[in-house]
């Protein structure tokens, strides 16, 4: 949602078959849902809504499955909101706009914390005491849905990596990676906020927290100041001073741009190195998300220093947009593949409908 808001309809074959741009009030969640209905009704004979899956950024420690909305789980969605500013705020507005839209029709909230429950208690803990964890302040991860999706498609990739220390990168505006055994997270990077970790588009990353110390009393800024700071002013974007799109960024003579994309890339290859000690080795890598699936020439310069993990990089299929990245005798290997958050709500909200109607 923004200024460049579009609706864009197209048909199981990827015709389009409506593309406007939204303007005025239709650009708010409420008035884009009511643009998207105008559009069904206008189709004549178009199929009745029967479910609507949403993705929530943060399901807390009681989410760990998708479950269906009502007025007590959407209460309890809203008050993690100060954990995800950037996300759960717009993810519950468009779950009150679908209810107000589709009265009386299932709605399912699919989590991206919930991928990463299966982590062991030792990966999901901060060093401090006992009863915050208990509290809640615990590493959670996000990119759930979308890690979820990647693991969906090993069985028609390379079913070995169903079996295998695979490490994902969800390289994106927002960016985390995941280590992940037999399709099960063991580590990631982003932790009680979608804040920690790599470098993002507007996200600082990992910082020490004494930092935030230092701008409140030496700076005297304010909570709201070091949050617009840390979620909205840093990353890539901080960095360059240009912006927080790495086609701009890739694109740019200015020469803090090239310091803002080595920044970032430095970032991967260090967490790259600690999710493989923390799964005792690794056996392959993915790249997915918008900037991990586009930018050829980023991916072949973070596989060239993880050479070190057994990588023997092809080159040529990098730049074709191959889906394996490496060559046959590489011990380690590599692959590209597109993240589809949207199928993997869809079985869920479609399972949990089933669910209902057989209640």
């Amino acid at each position: 949602m923004g200024l460049k808001a579009r609706l864009r309809v197209r048909d199981a074959e990827g015709r389009t078959l409506h593309d406007t741009g939204l303007e005025g009030d239709s650009r708010s969640h409420q008035g884009a849902l009511a643009a998207l209905l105008e559009w069904h009704a206008r189709q004549g004979g178009g199929g009745r809504i029967a479910a609507v899956g949403h993705r929530i950024v943060h399901g807390g420690a009681n989410f760990v499955a998708p479950v269906r909305i009502d007025d007590a789980v959407l209460a309890e969605l809203a008050a993690l909101e100060p954990l995800a500013p950037l996300h759960q705020p717009h993810n519950l507005a468009g779950v009150r706009a679908a209810m107000k839209a589709f009265d009386g029709v299932l709605q399912v909230a699919c989590f991206d914390t919930a991928f990463h429950s299966t982590q062991p208690d030792v990966n999901r803990r901060f060093a401090l005491p006992r009863a915050l964890h208990d509290a809640g302040v615990r590493r959670y991860g996000f990119h759930g849905l979308s890690y979820e999706s990647i693991v969906t498609q090993f069985a028609q990739l390379a079913p070995q990596l169903a079996r295998q220390r695979v490490i994902v990168a969800h390289l994106g505006n927002g960016a985390s990676m995941c280590g992940m055994a037999e399709g099960r997270s063991v580590a990631t990077t982003m932790s009680f906020s979608p804040l920690d970790g790599l470098t993002m588009g507007t996200r600082c990353g990992h910082l020490d927290a004494a930092v935030v110390l230092y701008l409140m009393r030496s700076h005297g800024m304010s909570a709201d100041d070091v949050e617009k700071l840390l979620f909205r002013e840093s990353g890539l974007l901080g960095l360059s001073g240009i912006s927080s799109d790495m086609r701009e960024l890739e694109a740019s003579a200015v020469p803090a741009a090239a310091e803002a994309i080595t920044h970032f890339i430095e970032q991967v290859v260090q967490h790259m190195g600690s999710l493989a000690a923390a799964l005792r080795g690794v056996d392959a890598i993915v790249f997915t998300g918008g900037i991990g699936e586009n930018a050829a020439a980023l991916r072949e310069r973070i596989l060239l220093q993880c050479g070190w993990l057994g990588l023997h990089v092809d080159a040529q299929a990098n730049r074709a947009g191959k889906a394996q990245l490496t060559t046959p005798e590489s011990p380690v290997s590599a692959w590209v593949l597109r993240t589809d958050e949207e199928a993997v709500i869809a079985r869920h909200t479609a399972r949990l409908l089933r669910l209902s109607q057989a209640g």
